[in-house]
């Protein structure tokens, strides 16, 4: 008993330290606790959302994934370099299931409400790409190559010929560089690629020795330059008539992140800042009274266990909001709709353990026995009925939208996290009170909702050790 009770106040003093965290980083801007902020969705925080679908037809099927993974990086790259204050940026499959099977990339600007200002934030990213002619090469191309293998190409010939795609594209794009002709003083641009992208080079070089290999921005051919032979440290140089801001733009706009794929912007969304005010504020008011309604339920049904389920229940909010706050979550007007959803879920275990203790009381059980026996009779049926929970909760996150994806985030993790607060933190609680003798007062304190008359006499009749209310 003395274990449970000093076991009960060391769980009291952590979660009310908890508590306090939360607070002071709420209401103390310069605390450190400050330092983990919720992070708010455009719903509640106003802002701006594009919505961009990716061109994946010329990526090779295994090759998908980690294509998206880099346009999503560069988006990124990009965007912070504006200080635009936490975008969020992702990438988003609508399965087969369904009914459709293209790649998203969504991109969330808080504070930003002009779609404007927001789709010249992402900016016309350049994607690069490597192609080959297929028609013979012609002979006023200039191109030259150094001693050093360097490619020095010039793109001010007239070309009109068909090109081939290859795998080479910006996404193993390193970095970029302007140097200067030093005899001319011409500005060029050098490309660095990456081990795979330099492996990539010297494959298609080996293998088109006196092709044209033409290198294209963003659909355009900006250089058309001859193969004079393989080229293994991966390194290239584009020449032509660049001015020396052109250049540094161009340098500028490459290690900003050229794109792996094409990208094209299906839609938008504004959300003004007062909307999202307003709709922060019904979400919590409405948190705040079905916590009310459900603490208020238990505690007239349920009595000393129902105020001991609410005190779980405060630790549950604690250990749900410091959760969405650490990882951190996302919380947009779905996910606190499944936050708020999974208060009501959370004390469906309670429930079904007080059920059982009343049952095992009215069969003659001792009050001691009677708590152990519905925790233990009670779990299966928490299991089983929380892995339902958590089933329904992961298809709605695998198929779902991206606010979908937030609900059945959230309901998740308040699944899991009221199993914990119900089966341990509910039990060490009503251990610790410690009430083993029977009673009037311990009838009342542990009897559960409005019995008749004839529903206290059969009980009476079957537990002797209980005294008449």
């Amino acid at each position: 008993m003395n274990k449970n009770r000093i076991f009960a106040l060391v769980l009291i003093v952590i979660f009310a330290l908890l508590g306090y965290s939360l607070y002071l980083s709420q209401t103390k801007t310069n605390s450190w606790f400050a330092r983990f902020p919720f992070v708010l969705g455009l719903d509640l925080n106003g802002g701006t959302e594009l919505v961009y679908r990716a061109d994946v037809s010329q990526v090779g099927p295994t090759e998908i994934n980690d294509s998206m993974k880099v346009l999503r990086d560069v988006i990124e790259r990009r965007v912070n370099i504006f200080g635009v204050s936490e975008p969020i940026i992702q990438v988003e499959k609508a399965s087969a299931l369904a009914g459709r099977n293209d790649h998203r990339l969504i991109v969330e600007l808080p504070g930003v409400t002009e779609i404007d200002k927001a789709v010249e934030l992402i900016g016309k990213t350049p994607l690069l790409e490597f192609k080959l002619v297929s028609e013979e090469k012609p002979k006023n191309q200039k191109a030259k190559v150094g001693s050093d293998g360097v490619v020095t190409i010039d793109a001010t010939s007239n070309l009109n010929p068909v090109f081939i795609p290859t795998a080479l594209t910006g996404r193993f794009l390193e970095r970029s560089a302007v140097e200067f002709n030093q005899t001319t003083g011409e500005p060029s641009v050098s490309l660095s690629f990456n081990k795979e992208g330099a492996e990539l080079f010297s494959k298609i070089t080996k293998e088109n020795v006196g092709q044209i290999l033409a290198i294209f921005l963003d659909g355009e051919v900006i250089s058309a330059p001859v193969v004079r032979e393989e080229i293994r440290d991966g390194r290239a140089q584009i020449s032509g008539n660049f001015t020396p801001q052109e250049a540094k733009l161009l340098v500028q706009n490459l290690n900003y992140g050229a794109l792996p794929v094409p990208i094209e912007l299906v839609g938008t969304q504004v959300v003004g800042a007062y909307l999202g005010e307003t709709a922060l504020r019904a979400g919590v008011l409405a948190g705040i009274w079905g916590f009310l309604a459900v603490v208020s339920f238990l505690i007239l049904w349920y009595r000393l266990p129902g105020v001991v389920a609410s005190i779980a229940l405060v630790i549950y909010i604690f250990i749900s909001l410091a959760i969405f706050k650490l990882i951190p979550i996302t919380l947009t007007a779905a996910g606190i709709a499944g936050f708020i959803l999974s208060i009501g879920m959370a004390v469906d275990a309670n429930i079904l353990i007080f059920e059982r203790m009343k049952e095992e009381l009215v069969r003659g059980r001792k009050l001691n026995d009677a708590m152990h026996e519905g925790f233990h009779r009670a779990w299966l049926s928490i299991r089983d009925s929380n892995i339902s929970s958590i089933i329904t909760a992961v298809v709605l996150f695998w198929l779902g939208t991206s606010a979908v994806k937030g609900f059945a985030f959230t309901l998740g993790i308040g699944v899991l996290v009221s199993m914990f607060t119900a089966i341990t933190v509910s039990r060490t609680f009503l251990y610790a009170i410690g009430l083993s003798h029977e009673s009037k007062v311990s009838h009342f304190l542990f009897g559960a909702g409005i019995k008749n008359t004839r529903q206290s006499d059969s009980q009476n009749q079957t537990n002797p050790n209980w005294p008449n209310p």
